[in-house]
């Protein structure tokens, strides 16, 4: 048996690699591994590893929703991915405003953070249309 996630567009998703979103959340989480390697030493510990988690709990949250099966747990699931994607672009603006990375290198991974955010919170209104009532 061949199980996925309905789509409100009528399509079926059977893998998390398939969503665009988990695609760029996963190039986010890159680009902030690559940017938290510019942090001051005495920082890639503290505020490089909590920013380092929260960008990994993006496309983990997305996939581990998606994993579930359940249109309701895909978009709690959904949400929490937008919390850590929230907490992502706070972290890296601490990291500016604390002169701890350069305002231009952190303008990739802000505009890509934007943009996951519009997704997520597209497919959680579209998603959650779907579920009716509890």
């Amino acid at each position: 048996m061949t199980t996925g996630t309905r789509l409100p567009g009528g399509g079926t998703i059977r893998s998390y690699r398939e969503l665009i979103v988990w695609r760029k959340a996963m190039a986010l989480a890159r680009i902030v591994y690559r940017t938290t390697a510019d942090l001051p030493a005495s920082e890639r510990f503290g505020i490089g590893s909590q920013l380092r988690r929260a960008a990994v709990s993006v496309p983990s949250n997305i996939a581990e929703g998606q994993g579930r099966m359940s249109n309701g747990d895909f978009v709690r699931f959904l949400a929490i991915a937008r919390g850590s994607l929230l907490e992502t672009e706070t972290l890296l603006l601490l990291c500016v405003d604390l002169e701890f990375l350069a305002p231009g290198s952190t303008s990739d991974a802000m505009s890509l953070a934007d943009e996951v955010s519009r997704m997520l919170a597209v497919m959680i209104r579209k998603l959650g249309r779907r579920r009716g009532p509890n």
